[in-house]
């Protein structure tokens, strides 16, 4: 990651002398404060320094760039497992109003699937699919706001398979709870900026033992998937001190039914069983006939 910030900087810098005066003020900005610029719109970016955001448009093509967007992307990935929540805050301000709040976060959640449906590799997500069935236990790790990300996908899949244990902090450290883990089995590791070093330290972990390692996470250049034999893209950029988890809450939804539609008479079975259970001990609140 630092490797590609200063190939970044290096070649604003060596550009410099070249660019027109709107196009250094630019430079200069983005050289100091590339960390409130990721999340600029060519036009803010251009108000900013007093330019038009045709001049913004130019600078990013000077760069090598094939428009502003591409250069937006490359700043996001530099400062987004940077980014203190207090910076991510003040990050918001610029994003979204009070007002707009609702649109500004829908829209910025269908960008992340719409990016996501790019990225993501269909074969890739089929070996995952395949891996699942092939593992003698499935461990699934997501520390601190993938918590979530986890409990879902362990809740569904353990309705599926019968060999599923979510790590968690307990009683017990994640070593403790994977202390059995073997090449036989699988693990799957979800983590998203800022990455949660504890799950990085179990799928290295998991990694020394030869166990196979999946990874959901944001991007190649994720910790967690240098660490992974499998990594499912899915992206969850989001100005905000909220972490965005709409599309990887699809991919796994996508993983899920994926594994359950082989396993569709076991699934009827299973839920036609739960049915029986949750009705009788009143899980669930039933309207009463008239």
């Amino acid at each position: 990651m630092e490797e590609i910030k200063q190939d970044l900087m290096r070649t604003i810098q060596m550009k410099f002398p070249r660019l027109s005066k709107g196009q250094k003020l630019i430079a200069e900005y983005i050289l100091k404060h590339y960390d409130k610029a990721a999340f600029m719109t060519a036009a803010k970016l251009g108000n900013s320094v007093g330019v038009s955001e045709s001049t913004v448009v130019r600078f990013a093509n000077e760069l090598g760039f094939s428009g502003y967007p591409r250069l937006q992307k490359a700043l996001q990935e530099l400062i987004k497992n940077k980014l203190t929540t207090v910076q991510r805050i003040e990050l918001s301000n610029d994003f979204v109003s009070e007002e707009s709040a609702l649109k500004g976060v829908l829209k910025s959640d269908m960008e992340n699937i719409r990016a996501t449906l790019e990225k993501i590799n269909q074969k890739t997500f089929e070996d995952v699919v395949n891996s699942i069935f092939e593992a003698k236990r499935i461990y699934i790790i997501g520390l601190r706001s993938s918590t979530a990300l986890a409990d879902f996908l362990g809740f569904y899949l353990n309705l599926i398979r019968e060999n599923v244990k979510i790590v968690t902090y307990g009683m017990s450290d994640i070593f403790e709870q994977m202390i059995n883990i073997s090449e036989d089995d699988l693990v799957i590791g979800i983590g998203f900026p800022r990455y949660a070093a504890r799950t990085i330290e179990a799928l290295n972990f998991a990694q020394s033992r030869g166990t196979k390692v999946v990874a959901i996470t944001d991007s190649l250049l994720s910790p967690l998937a240098s660490k992974a034999d499998y990594t499912l893209i899915a992206q969850s950029n989001m100005a905000s001190f909220v972490d965005s988890l709409v599309a990887p809450m699809s991919v796994i939804n996508a993983l899920i039914i994926a594994v359950g539609m082989r396993e569709k008479v076991k699934i009827s079975n299973t839920f036609s069983n739960l049915e029986s259970i949750w009705q009788e001990y009143q899980v669930y609140s039933y309207k009463e006939k008239e």
